[in-house]
C-alpha cells in the first residue's frame, strides 16, 4: 500500500488492485496506472474537502474506471454525471466493487467519516469528524458548545472502537487544526487513546504544517506512529 498526501485533507492510497482518493481539494496527482480502477471518496460538501475537478484530472490521465463515493449532503447539481456515484450516509456499511467494504461515522461538522477495509488493510479518513472545541482565546469559544462537541466526538470514536473490535487501523488520516488554539489536539489525542493504529497522518492544518512538529514536541511518545512529512510513503 502506498499513501500520497495531496494537500489539506486529501490523500491518494494505492492498493494492489485499485486506487482510493479521499477528499481531494488541491494538489497534483502522480502518474496513475490506467489499468486500475479508482474510487473517489468525499466526506462532505465543504469546498476544502470536495473539488469536482478531481474527475477531470483523472480523465486527463486516461483513467477509464472511475467511481465516486459521496456523502449525502453533496447536492445533485455537484455530483459528477460521467461516472457511477454511490451516495452514503452515516452509521451505515456498504460493499463496493474490488472487494472494498466501508463503514461510515457521523461527522461532528458535516457528512461522514470513512472506515475502509480492502485487501487486508484498514484505512480511516476522518473528514471533518473531530473535537471542534475552541479554547478561550478564540472568538468562537462557547463553553456549552465545547461540552456538546467533546461528547459527540467521543461517542463516534467509541462507536468506531466497537466496529473495529480487535482490529488495528493501518493508516488514519486525522485533523490537527491550529485554529482551535490550545485545544488543537483534543480529538487527535482521544483517537490515539481509544484506537489501535499503526500510522497516523495529520491533516487539515491549513498553512500551518508546523503544528505537526509542535504536537511531536508536546507528545513525543507518539513519534513512532506520526507521519510528519507530507510525501509518498509505503506502508
Amino acid at each position: 500500500m502506498m499513501i500520497t498526501y495531496l494537500g489539506h485533507s486529501g490523500f491518494l492510497v494505492e492498493f494492489r488492485r485499485c486506487y482510493c482518493i479521499f477528499d481531494y481539494y488541491v494538489g497534483e496527482l502522480p502518474c496513475l496506472n490506467t489499468e486500475k480502477p479508482v474510487f473517489v471518496f468525499v466526506s462532505h460538501a465543504h469546498a476544502d474537502h470536495y473539488n469536482p475537478e478531481i474527475f477531470a484530472l483523472l480523465h486527463r490521465q486516461g483513467m477509464t474506471e472511475i467511481a465516486a463515493v459521496l456523502s449525502k449532503d453533496i447536492p445533485p447539481r455537484r455530483r459528477p454525471e460521467e461516472v457511477p456515484v454511490h451516495i452514503v450516509t452515516f452509521h451505515q456499511s456498504y460493499e463496493l466493487s474490488c472487494d472494498i467494504c466501508i463503514h461510515t461515522l457521523h461527522s461532528t461538522d458535516r457528512g461522514v467519516a470513512y472506515l475502509l477495509k480492502h485487501d487486508g488493510c484498514v484505512i480511516y479518513h476522518a473528514g471533518d469528524l473531530n473535537d471542534w472545541s475552541f479554547d478561550q482565546t478564540c472568538p468562537q469559544y462557547q463553553e456549552q458548545h465545547n461540552r456538546q462537541m467533546a461528547g459527540s466526538y467521543r461517542h463516534e470514536i467509541d462507536l468506531l472502537r466497537e466496529q473495529l473490535g480487535d482490529t488495528s487501523v493501518d493508516a488514519a488520516f486525522l485533523p490537527l487544526d491550529p485554529r482551535l488554539g490550545t485545544n488543537y489536539a483534543n480529538g487527535f489525542l482521544y483517537f490515539l487513546k481509544k484506537i489501535r493504529v499503526k500510522k497516523v497522518y495529520p491533516m487539515h492544518y491549513w498553512d500551518r504544517p508546523d503544528i505537526v512538529s509542535q504536537f511531536l514536541r508536546e507528545y513525543p511518545q507518539y513519534g513512532d506512529i506520526i507521519e510528519s512529512s507530507p510525501a509518498t510513503a509505503a506502508l
